[in-house]
């Protein structure tokens, strides 16, 4: 072998794997970092070790134990159509370093980022951690900016709810800040303008800035934006809505003014003026929004009140029949209250006024009308009333709430006599009632620690309950011995004569079980 050191031959270079073909990594690239990913440099072109190879080998080994592990723990890293650059592994640095991160794997730890950002503010919301709150949504805000626009779009409600809830709830926020705020919001998001105007308008209600609210409102009213949406003709209904129900507000407040004034007064005249202006203004807008299907309590009796009051019955029985009949609207108990109390009001017809509490026993059977219901079929001599006496009573004590309703009660304990003295023709009606019942009522009405509690705390319901419990379980139930005892021995002459009419009609509970 000569001393001429022969020039090695230049061979093109084969990648090691098909992912070293993409843009290699601007970073770690000291010569450890290029023999850990596998690269060759001229020296080892010149003169290979066998045992650095080894290592190599090894390290690549190890590499691709440390990948298969990532894409377990970052599944869109894993779903990714491009391979990424072979990651270089160091044991101190974190995980996600072991690899380079795809765009994909980028937009995924933003997400959880943001995700976790949002996270703290709600539970520092929760928590009543304000400042914190509002520190956070600042970073959250700043987050926001490298987002795409496609979820930019969820971004001004986010921030207009948050913030909303932190100037309303924060000890040193003030009425400018959050004007300023709301203002802000507005802009930022155009649809939801009408949105946002109406939520500074609850806030500066409750404040009260009754004035600044009206200006809103109007100014709101008054707002468009591009041919108007389905949506936005909803809301803008409820703007005028609120704003007539502020108007009802003040016509109101000049009522109350003019009742302390005499009739011949030169200002009640001018407040009667004022008022009928008020009126007209918030009879247009409430009409509008009660026409639409729906639950708008507070906005009906308004509108009927002054109807009332300028006495234009037809129309409020109108409207509140309209309420309660329409299909289109969702079932709801208070417009029949509010239909049978208008009718209660006007004198109508016992028949007219039962037809309005019918329904109102169909939707809910534990209602406190259910009494004045009860009274009014007392009254009707027809059979269907009487056994739908019964029905009512029964149903309205099946609520928790009725417990310790001297008055139901009693009401139950006259119909099981009255049908005890009809020959028994209507014990049927008792049977029927009462199988559906006796597996959970002795529980919810007659145990034994209701009879010490209702004996102890009021005398009267436990002499109610007690003959209803005697004739529909039976002199041995628990309830009946122990108020029986009780009072035999605190008045022998008031429980005798009842204890004797259970006895007597003990077969009762045997015959309807």
């Amino acid at each position: 072998m000569t001393g001429k050191v022969q020039t090695p031959r230049k061979h093109k270079e084969r990648p090691l794997c098909a992912a070293t073909t993409t843009k290699p990594q601007k970073f770690l690239r000291t010569p450890r970092d290029r023999a850990l990913s596998g690269e060759v440099t001229e020296r080892q072109k010149e003169a290979p070790h066998p045992e650095m190879d080894t290592v190599v080998e090894e390290l690549r080994r190890k590499r691709g134990q440390v990948n298969l592990e990532g894409e377990t723990q970052d599944a869109h890293a894993a779903t990714t159509t491009t391979a990424p650059i072979p990651g270089i592994y160091l044991p101190l640095l974190p995980r996600y370093f072991h690899y380079t991160t795809s765009r994909v794997g980028m937009h995924s730890e933003f997400q959880k980022a943001k995700e976790g950002c949002l996270n703290c503010i709600q539970d520092s919301l929760l928590q009543g951690q304000l400042q914190r709150a509002a520190e956070l949504i600042i970073s959250y805000i700043e987050m926001l900016e490298h987002y795409s626009k496609d979820k930019l779009r969820a971004a001004p409600e986010e921030i207009w709810r948050i913030g909303t809830e932190i100037l309303q709830r924060h000890p040193r926020s003030n009425i400018h800040e959050t004007n300023h705020f709301a203002d802000q919001m507005k802009n930022l998001g155009v649809k939801g303008y009408l949105k946002v105007s109406l939520e500074h308008v609850f806030h500066l209600l409750c404040n009260g800035f009754e004035d600044e609210a009206y200006q809103n409102l109007v100014l709101a009213e008054s707002w468009k934006y591009g041919e108007q949406t389905v949506i936005q003709n909803k809301e803008l209904k409820l703007i005028q809505g609120y704003r007539g129900l502020l108007d009802y507000s003040k016509w109101l407040k000049k009522k109350a003014d003019m009742l302390g004034l005499d009739e011949d007064s030169y200002a009640v005249s001018s407040i009667q003026q004022e008022m009928r202006i008020l009126y007209r203004q918030a009879k247009v807008s409430l009409k509008e929004i009660i026409k639409i299907p729906g639950v708008w309590d507070p906005f009906v009796t308004c509108y009927v009140d002054m109807l009332e009051h300028y006495e234009e019955y037809e129309e409020a029985r109108e409207v509140l029949s309209e309420y309660a009949y329409n299909s289109k609207f969702p079932p709801n108990p208070n417009a029949h209250v509010f239909l049978y109390q208008f009718l209660k009001r006007r004198g109508e017809s016992r028949k007219t006024q039962m037809s309005a509490l019918q329904i109102l026993h169909e939707l809910v059977p534990s209602h406190e009308l259910m009494l004045e219901y009860y009274a009014m079929l007392k009254k009707s001599k027809k059979r269907k009333n009487q056994k739908l006496r019964l029905e009512v009573i029964f149903a309205a004590l099946d609520s928790a709430g009725w417990k310790e309703n001297v008055k139901a009660w009693s009401c139950l304990a006259k119909e099981i006599v009255e049908i005890l003295q009809n020959s028994d023709r209507q014990l049927h009606w008792l049977k029927n009632k009462w199988a559906s019942r006796k597996d959970w009522w002795p529980a919810l009405h007659f145990s034994l620690y209701l009879a010490k509690r209702n004996w102890q705390e009021d005398e009267c319901l436990a002499c109610e309950k007690v003959l209803v419990a005697g004739m529909l379980m039976g002199k041995d139930c628990k309830y009946f011995r122990y108020v029986m005892r009780q009072g035999c021995e605190a008045n022998k002459k008031k429980f005798k004569p009842l204890k004797t009419f259970v006895k007597k009609h003990s077969w009762v509970s045997l015959k309807i079980v």
